[in-house]
C-alpha cells in the first residue's frame, strides 16, 4: 500500500516533530542511566496517579449514565477497578513494578510490529525506511527480553528502558533527516 503523496509532504513539513521525538527519547535514556532508582520510582507513581485520575473520570461517567438512565455499572467497575490499581501501586510499588514490566513489554512488541508496517509502506517513496523498520525490530526484541526475564531485576529493566529509549531516539533522529531531504525533493519537483 502506497503512502498518499500529500501525507508525505506533511510529515516532510513537519520533519522536526519526528527529530523532537527521538531527541525526548535521547534525553529520556541518558536521564535513566543516570537516575536508574528514580526513574522506576517515577514510573511507578506517574502509572498510580494515572490510574486514579483515569478511575475518577469513569465514576465520573458513571454518574452521567445513570442520570441519562443508560447502563452505568460498567464504568463503575472501570472507575473502581483504576482507583484500586492507582492506590495498590502507591502501597506496593514492587508489586506495580512487576505488571508494569509486562505492560512495557506488550506495548513494546506492538508498536514494533506497526513501525515495521510503517517501513514497508515507506519502502518505496523515501530512501533508507529500514530505520524505521530496524526501530520496530529493537521495541520488538525489547518487549520480548522484557516478558521473558521480568525477574531479572528492576534496574536491570530500567537499563534496558534507558537504552532502548537511546538507540530508538537516535534511530528517529537520523529517520527525521530523511523525510526532511524528501519534502526538498518534492519542493524541488514541483518547482521544475
Amino acid at each position: 500500500m502506497a503512502i498518499p503523496r500529500a501525507l508525505l509532504e506533511d510529515l516532510s513539513d513537519h520533519w522536526w516533530v519526528i527529530l523532537l521525538r527521538g531527541i525526548v527519547g535521547v534525553i529520556f535514556g541518558v536521564l535513566t542511566f543516570r537516575w536508574p532508582g528514580a526513574t522506576l520510582l517515577a514510573l511507578i507513581f506517574v502509572w498510580g496517579a494515572y490510574a486514579i485520575v483515569d478511575g475518577a473520570f469513569a465514576l465520573y461517567l458513571t454518574y452521567l449514565a445513570t442520570r441519562q438512565q443508560r447502563r452505568w455499572w460498567p464504568y463503575l467497575l472501570e472507575g473502581l477497578v483504576g482507583i484500586g490499581a492507582g492506590v495498590v501501586t502507591f502501597i506496593s510499588p514492587g508489586l506495580t513494578a512487576f505488571a508494569l514490566l509486562f505492560l512495557i513489554a506488550g506495548w513494546a512488541i506492538v508498536s514494533g510490529v506497526f513501525e515495521i508496517i510503517a517501513a514497508v509502506d515507506l519502502r518505496k517513496q523515501i530512501d533508507n525506511e529500514w530505520l524505521l523498520g530496524l526501530a520496530g525490530v529493537f521495541s520488538i526484541v525489547f518487549g520480548v527480553l522484557v516478558a521473558m526475564q521480568p525477574d531479572a531485576g528492576a534496574l536491570a529493566v530500567v537499563w534496558t528502558v534507558g537504552a532502548y529509549a537511546l538507540v530508538f531516539g537516535i534511530t528517529l533522529i537520523a529517520l527525521s533527516f530523511r523525510v526532511r531531504g524528501l519534502g526538498e525533493r518534492y519542493r524541488a519537483a514541483a518547482a521544475v
